[in-house]
């Protein structure tokens, strides 16, 4: 990543936490944070023909209160289609500074392909393809070209996430159906003032090996009571219905569900989906 120019920009003040106001100094010790400037252009975002439900989980995502946003689902279910959207809304409302995608390198197939050449940003390229996909279906060439050029995108495995602090960005962790539970915890401690994250899960296709249990459902569930939510925190679900990539592939996964609940078969080797 390059250099970027920032801004420090004062966090609200809260009743009370002033400490060095308490003898009436009258000085001022609000925080500040230090975030980067936002884009100086217009960028001009494709919409879609969305459903009453995404509508609904759009406005819960865009929401100034909601800070953190859970959404379990099935393949095809727009559930990245959604998070990129909504990061482009932000990035182009000027509220975040920067686009974090973020998933494991776990890779989804039982036999891998090993050792891939080149270094992190080279290696990690092959992850960023439904990112990139996304991008183009909403964004032309040309505003694609010119966010790359600024390094308005980011993409990292999980790996090198422990450490960062995000203030002002929009995050989007994808597939965290095969992020374990203290990788997840890792994530979610990132987050910093006025950043938005959004994790993005499929509990029925885990990728992690029969050793290592899943956190994503167990995570999302913690975080789903009112508590959660004063706090900014949401859980969203799609079910099958919601599948909108095709007809097929929605008949295709209502019939291994089926078969799934029927107990013949589990699609994840370690039952994380369970």
């Amino acid at each position: 990543m390059g250099k970027q120019k920032g801004q420090k920009t004062k966090v609200p003040h809260k009743q009370g936490s002033n400490i060095n106001n308490e003898q009436g100094s009258g000085a001022d010790a609000s925080p500040y944070v230090f975030q980067r400037d936002k884009i100086d252009f217009d960028l001009p975002v494709r919409e879609l023909p969305w459903t009453l439900k995404q509508k609904g989980f759009i406005s819960q995502i865009m929401d100034k209160q909601t800070k953190c946003v859970f959404i379990e689902g099935p393949a095809g279910a727009s559930k990245t289609s959604l998070a990129v959207y909504c990061g482009l809304q932000l990035l182009k409302a000027r509220k975040v500074s920067d686009l974090f995608f973020v998933r494991s390198a776990v890779e989804s197939a039982d036999s891998k392909i090993g050792y891939l050449p080149g270094d992190v940003d080279e290696k990690f390229g092959v992850y960023m393809a439904p990112f990139l996909d996304k991008l183009q279906e909403f964004l032309d060439a040309g505003s694609i070209k010119r966010l790359q050029a600024d390094e308005r995108f980011h993409a990292m495995p999980v790996n090198y996430v422990r450490g960062l602090h995000w203030a002002a960005k929009c995050i989007i962790v994808d597939e965290c159906q095969s992020l374990t539970k203290r990788e997840l915890i890792t994530i979610i401690t990132r987050l910093g003032e006025f950043s938005k994250i959004i994790f993005l899960g499929d509990p029925f296709q885990s990728d992690l090996p029969e050793n290592k249990s899943g956190g994503f459902v167990q995570i999302a569930r913690l975080f789903s009571d009112e508590e959660s939510i004063q706090h900014g925190i949401c859980h969203l679900k799609f079910t099958v219905d919601d599948i909108v990539r095709s007809e097929f592939v929605k008949f295709v996964t209502k019939k291994l569900e089926a078969e799934h609940k029927e107990g013949t078969w589990s699609p994840s080797p370690n039952g994380s989906h369970k």
